[in-house]
């Protein structure tokens, strides 16, 4: 039986939704129509009720649905124990990450892990922190690194690494000279947030409401969909904003930005390690995990 459209069964199965399942396994619609038309050939039977947007298993899709879940897991065991046995790393490992951690920590990391294991072929998705959660719960990412709060219900998430938060903003800016900045100073500034569903917006907005600053204290100026279009901003002077130091390392070492800290409290999240209850992880999928949790990630900050 092909394990892949299994897979892709199970996750129509979950999001209740032949679009949904395309946006996260990365396929056209057509194509994941297709490979749920082949399973039902093959058992001559319907497995969904469509009727209109609502899809719901039929009563031999929920019978499948039971099977297809323990079929995949015991892909998974096999595989982990296969691999205990021969020592041998390799296949692929799928990772989500949000954006700070998916665009400025793990490609370093990632290229450190195929040196030491050259037959591991890695799929990064990078979203925002409710994306890679989404991902997850559909089973379209083995790992996944976030920097937001997530519902647990379901996960396991362990702290991998401090990440300090600063102000940035231009050379030129009347706040550059200054090493720390009171909250209350932010607030008179016009500042470029990140959009809804960032764990970076997150993580500002819990920092500064437990200062007593809401957002209807604040002057936005600009919500912008990435870090990049924001540390663009900033350097035309377009205001201030909070980021990770992870992501603005290089502006801040070359001058291109300046940095400050805040007065009131050091502003300090954490990247998480996220990864499915029930899922058992595989022998490959275990290393990647152990590797992750004993990388020296100061040596790449001070670089």
């Amino acid at each position: 039986m092909d394990d892949h459209k299994l897979k892709v069964f199970c996750i129509v199965a979950e999001t209740k939704s032949f679009s949904r399942a395309s946006e996260i396994i990365r396929l056209t619609q057509p194509a994941v129509s297709l490979q749920i038309q082949a399973l039902e050939e093959m058992y001559g039977t319907k497995l969904f009720n469509r009727s209109g947007c609502v899809i719901t298993l039929t009563k031999a899709g929920e019978m499948l649905y039971k099977y297809a879940k323990e079929i995949n897991s015991l892909y998974a065991a096999a595989e982990k124990e296969i691999g205990g046995v021969t020592g041998l790393v390799k296949g692929v490992i799928s990772v989500g990450a949000s954006s700070t951690i998916g665009n400025y920590v793990l490609p370093s990391v990632i290229a450190d892990f195929k040196r030491k294991y050259p037959k591991v072929g890695i799929h990064l998705h990078v979203g925002n922190t409710k994306q890679v959660i989404d991902y997850l719960n559909a089973g379209s990412v083995d790992v996944g690194l976030v920097e937001g709060e997530v519902n647990k219900q379901k996960l396991l998430m362990e702290k991998l690494i401090p990440d300090e938060m600063v102000l940035l903003m231009s050379p030129y800016h009347h706040l550059a000279k200054k090493a720390t900045v009171s909250i209350m100073e932010l607030s008179k500034e016009p500042l470029i947030f990140r959009e809804e569903g960032s764990g970076t917006r997150q993580a500002i907005e819990k920092y500064l409401a437990k200062h007593g600053i809401s957002q209807q204290n604040l002057k936005i100026s600009l919500i912008m969909g990435s870090t990049e279009s924001i540390k663009s901003a900033v350097e035309e002077g377009l205001g201030t904003t909070i980021l990770s130091r992870w992501a603005a390392k290089k502006e801040i070492k070359y001058g291109s930005l300046k940095s400050s800290v805040f007065k009131e409290e050091k502003f300090v999240r954490d990247f998480c390690l996220v990864y499915k209850k029930s899922k058992e992880p595989s022998h490959t999928i275990e290393q990647f995990m152990g590797f992750l949790r004993r990388y020296p990630y100061s040596k790449l900050l001070n670089s």
